[in-house]
């Protein structure tokens, strides 16, 4: 069984927060970040993660 955790993402720049849950923090991280090209996370980059 797949181990899961949730996260919170914070964005500085536009005073937004980011709740997601995942298999693999790492990848999701830097989907949100770096990789993802289109969705909501995209728009108020960059975000740092505040919980897991």
């Amino acid at each position: 069984m797949a181990e899961f955790v949730v996260y919170i993402l914070w964005s500085d720049v536009f005073s937004k927060t980011y709740i997601g849950c995942t298999g693999n923090l790492m990848s999701r991280f830097l989907s949100h970040n770096v990789l993802g090209k289109k969705g909501w996370t995209v728009r108020y980059r960059p975000w740092r993660v505040v919980y897991v």
